[in-house]
């Protein structure tokens, strides 16, 4: 499903239509494309990530966060690490950069087409997630019921706030919400961590998928708690957010056993990755 209208290979100039700043050292970019190409014919599916490059600065993998279905602009949420996502962040509407991709494995939507999905993202993780929770909220007669447990350190970390803050009003939607800790006292969702929300959540393994990002130690409890309900290996899929660097397998940085995260990846199915060990 990759894009076939041009080299993958080769940047890309964009621009930035405008910036929204999330939590703390975190920003949403929304880019067009300045070649006169559209987001359509760029071809990406959810779970992709592009290479993102200012010159003179350097190059670094970024999930897209937005789905194809929003064809208008593509959407990049950037934690601020370095040197590159430091001068990104210095950039005004109107700047321009360049990308290249999309690359990597997405998430399989045709074959997650008319079943549950129970969409669990820890942290961060909700960023690379959100573009195929809006994909199915954007298709939402072709999926069946869709849960979303999503669980952070603290209130003050919320990715996406004021979006998720709306899913409670929603009707096909079942949005679950833990935090690790409220030292105030003021949470008024569940506190501890996300696999508490299980236990607010009917899930009927044989006709759902499951749908995993966050940090592994996120993975180990609840691909635990998956199994231990019956879900079957090849209904668990998981994106891995390891630090990828050139994209396309070649310098060996997301190697993951036999596998490259960059190629192979981000998104692999439990069954395929359980027996290497330090995919999680």
């Amino acid at each position: 499903m990759g894009n076939h209208c041009a080299n993958v290979y080769m940047p890309r100039p964009v621009s930035i239509i405008r910036t929204l700043p999330q939590i703390n050292e975190h920003r949403l970019f929304q880019l067009k494309l300045e070649d006169g190409g559209d987001w359509e014919t760029f071809g990406h599916q959810p779970g992709q990530f592009i290479e993102v490059s200012l010159f003179g600065k350097g190059e670094a993998p970024i999930s897209i966060s937005s789905p194809p279905t929003r064809p208008d602009s593509l959407e990049i949420c950037v934690r601020r690490t370095g040197k590159l996502t430091d001068s990104l962040f210095e950039l005004e509407k109107g700047s321009r950069l360049h990308i290249r991709g999309p690359y990597g494995t997405g998430f399989p939507v045709e074959k997650l087409k008319g079943n549950n999905l129970l969409l669990v993202a820890g942290g961060l993780g909700l960023a690379p997630l959100r573009s195929l929770l809006l994909y199915v909220l954007d298709r939402r007669d072709e999926f069946d019921d869709l849960i979303l447990m999503y669980g952070t350190n603290n209130p003050d970390n919320v990715l996406f706030k004021y979006e998720l803050l709306s899913f409670f009003d929603r009707e096909d939607i079942k949005y679950l919400y833990s935090v690790d800790r409220d030292e105030e006292g003021i949470w008024k969702q569940y506190v501890g961590v996300v696999t508490g929300l299980f236990d607010q959540a009917i899930l009927s393994p044989e006709n759902t998928y499951a749908v995993l990002c966050g940090p592994p130690i996120m993975y180990r409890f609840v691909l635990q708690k998956l199994l231990e309900m019956g879900f079957s290996k090849d209904r668990i899929y998981m994106s891995l957010e390891r630090m990828m660097k050139c994209g396309i397998g070649k310098c060996g940085h997301c190697a993951i056993g036999d596998r490259y995260c960059c190629t192979d990846g981000p998104v692999f199915n439990y069954a395929e990755i359980e027996h290497i060990k330090e995919a999680i």
